[in-house]
């Protein structure tokens, strides 16, 4: 029989995206071909330590978020290229390797995972990893440096303005004075963080504060955009395969259901307020430019792997950029494995493309 390849599967960490990323962790690793891939599950805990988790609960039960124990053992990194695996670290013992890691599946969402941060450590260490490298990750996260390079690309993108910590003690009147010129409704957005935490939607004056003090609970550093008039619609990018080109799947039209007026964390993860219409409901040459524009986002940030690129397309078919996230949730209501799936490419088929793409990518500078 062929050796199993070794694939370590990271997930938790330090955001507060914490909780998705594990449930995300738990459905690709059922998903994982037990036949060709061993898998070693490596736990981040909320105060960062790293821990082999074999045990965990990974799912939403009864409306309660799993999260990393960080009771197993303790893990780390060698930072020896030749070694390419993890160490375990229990009290009292001679710290053991854990054999080789072929590649590196990092399911972190948020600060210190999906910001250019675990990338940075896997290419000291020598190790490859599915997604995004370390300049493509951290543009990414950062919504405001995200714009700006769309922007210089020619990218499509709506009116915003940033707060940055500073700006925010030292400039208030003036940055309030500037969001006010967009026009209501705005929407709050803390700048470095997904799974639509700490978003609120502004419709008046007097709102606006509260909300910046929220969002600020996850970043100091905040955009807030102009409402833009349209529906949401979703698109996954794969990498191509070998020398092929960079793929777009079908899109996805966010549809709400009930009282909530914005794609929200409850309305994503927990009361079951919205649906996705796949393919989205918009003429046949929208849907190819959609796609085309996808394709163009996720290449002018230089991304690999994956990853999910949001619009709003107004009443007129015109397209405006929101965002990319590099690491998208697998969850099983998450957009992106149903958009590809939607397409042609199921589940299992989708975890597996991403770890061979990932395991023949050359390591160092690319």
């Amino acid at each position: 029989m062929p050796e199993k390849i070794t694939v370590a599967v990271v997930f938790g960490g330090r955001s507060s995206e914490h909780a998705i990323s594990c449930v995300t962790a738990g459905s690709v690793m059922a998903a994982i071909d037990p036949d060709r891939y061993e898998v070693l599950p490596v736990g981040i805990a909320r105060d960062g330590r790293w821990v082999l988790a074999r045990d965990e609960r990974l799912a939403i039960t009864d409306g309660a978020l799993p999260e990393v124990s960080g009771d197993g053992p303790a893990l780390a990194l060698p930072f020896d290229p030749d070694a390419a695996g993890l160490v375990a670290i229990e009290p009292h013992e001679i710290p053991r390797a854990l054999g080789k890691v072929d590649v590196v599946l990092p399911l972190l969402h948020g600060p210190y995972g999906e910001d250019g941060t675990i990338q940075g450590m896997l290419e000291l260490a020598g190790l490859r990893y599915v997604g995004a490298g370390v300049l493509a990750s951290a543009v990414g996260m950062d919504k405001a440096f995200m714009k700006l390079v769309w922007q210089a690309q020619g990218l499509p993108v709506g009116p915003y303005v940033i707060i940055t910590d500073r700006e925010w003690r030292l400039e208030r009147e003036r940055k309030l004075d500037e969001v006010k010129q967009l026009g209501w409704p705005v929407f709050v957005k803390p700048a470095r963080a997904g799974s639509s935490m700490g978003i609120s939607k502004v419709s008046r004056a007097e709102d606006l504060i509260p909300a910046i003090e929220a969002a600020r609970e996850h970043d100091p550093k905040l955009i807030i955009e102009a409402a833009v008039e349209g529906v949401e619609v979703e698109c996954g990018v794969l990498e191509g395969v070998g020398d092929g080109p960079n793929e777009a799947s079908l899109p996805a039209e966010i549809v709400m259901i009930g009282e909530h007026d914005f794609y929200d964390f409850e309305t994503k993860y927990l009361d079951g307020t919205s649906r996705l219409e796949i393919p989205a409901s918009l003429p046949a040459e929208v849907v190819e430019r959609l796609r085309a524009t996808a394709v163009r986002a996720f290449d002018a940030l230089g991304c690999e792997g994956l990853a999910r690129v949001d619009f709003f397309v107004t009443p007129e078919h015109e397209l405006v950029l929101n965002e990319i996230n590099t690491m998208p949730g697998f969850t099983p209501t998450s957009a992106f494995p149903q958009m590809w799936a939607a397409t042609g490419l199921e589940y299992s088929e989708l975890v597996d493309r991403l770890l061979q793409t990932a395991l023949h990518r050359s390591l160092g500078l690319r």
